[in-house]
């Protein structure tokens, strides 16, 4: 069911008004009490949060909302719908959606499109915004359709850098500092209306800092697993097809990677061949899914690392001018940087190990 409104049921109607309004945190931006807006920054956000059936990369997304701020952080509109997720929704007891409720709401298919036109132009704005963004990007490739998403920003990851004084990094401790009130934790779109209300101040608070924004590129899905019957998309076909699952329980169970038995040849020469017992870490959104990506390479004889060192032969990433702890220690090692593309050709053709 889609709503174009804040208010939920019961609730009175002053409060949809109350809700778009995002009380003034920080000193005006732009004038005598405050440094000029940044030409840098992004035009336009879109602040998101979904809640899933699950943590797993087969889980599916059971509601959906989206606020609309402009280039300074003030709200534009907002929109919010439940959906189908063709299965059983998980944790009801967190994110409150029965069985019931969402037997009669929208497929993600037919949301895809409206969802497409306010993320449109914008960076996707999130808390642990990595996940928001990877259940998004999977269920617009089950759709076959790619989503217009370029760049995201995690709201941790900025109160990071803007040194916020929180005892821990939970939305409820940023809503906390910035005096915003939670109506309903875990509602997809109470949580991104605290979001928005957190994320202007901090905004405002970079520009005062002159603090780089974190942002990240987002690569859709071109190739990913999926969990049990893959054949028939995953999931239960039938809009009252539902399926049973404990909550959290992913189609493939954690395992440990297995030991490279080949010795580190060192570091990768550019232009040259990846060489068996090459240490590679790989950092940021693949378009491959992450872990088909890391077994492909480890069945090649490479050895894939969680961190960078001294020791990395190599660093794949597509967002090389990012911030991410990779990539600044590449940059600082002068480790090799090559993106997925010219790292998935060079898979192909893995020289052998060095005779010892």
């Amino acid at each position: 069911m889609l709503e174009d409104q804040t208010a939920f049921p019961g609730e009175p109607e002053d409060r949809t008004a109350a809700a778009g309004r995002i009380p003034a945190q920080s000193p005006a931006v732009g004038s005598a009490a405050g440094p000029a807006w940044p030409d840098g920054y992004p035009r336009g956000y879109a602040v998101v949060d979904v809640e899933t059936t699950g943590l797993a990369r087969d889980d599916r997304i059971v509601s959906a909302a989206v606020y609309r701020l402009d280039a300074r952080g003030e709200v534009e509109d907002h929109w919010y719908s439940t959906v189908n997720p063709q299965r059983d929704p998980g944790p009801t007891w967190i994110h409150g959606l029965t069985t019931e409720d969402l037997a009669d709401a929208p497929l993600f298919t037919e949301i895809a499109d409206d969802l497409a036109t306010r993320l449109d132009g914008r960076v996707l704005v999130a808390h642990n915004a990595v996940f928001d963004w990877s259940m998004i990007a999977r269920e617009y490739a089950r759709a076959q359709r790619t989503p217009p998403v370029r760049q995201r920003l995690c709201t941790i990851a900025l109160a990071k850098q803007l040194s916020l004084p929180l005892p821990n990094h939970k939305l409820e401790s940023l809503a906390a500092h910035y005096g915003v009130s939670q109506q309903r934790a875990h509602h997809a779109l109470d949580d991104a209306r605290v979001l928005a209300e957190a994320f202007r101040p901090s905004l405002h608070l970079a520009v005062q800092q002159a603090v780089r924004l974190p942002l990240h590129a987002c690569r859709p899905l071109s190739e990913w697993p999926e969990g049990p019957g893959a054949e028939s998309g995953g999931f239960f076909s039938g809009r009252r097809g539902w399926g049973s699952r404990p909550y959290g329980q992913g189609w493939r169970r954690s395992r440990r990677r297995p030991a490279c038995p080949y010795p580190n040849p060192g570091r990768y020469e550019p232009d040259g061949r990846l060489v068996q017992g090459m240490r590679v870490a790989i950092s940021g959104d693949t378009s491959v899914d992450r872990e088909l990506l890391e077994d492909r390479a480890i069945e090649a004889g490479l050895h894939i690392s969680s961190h960078v060192s001294r020791l990395t032969s190599l660093l794949v990433t597509n967002d090389p001018d990012s911030l991410t702890s990779k990539v600044v220690k590449a940059q600082a090692y002068g480790t090799p940087v090559l993106d997925e593309a010219a790292f998935s050709h060079l898979l192909r053709d893995v020289a052998p190990a060095p005779a010892r």
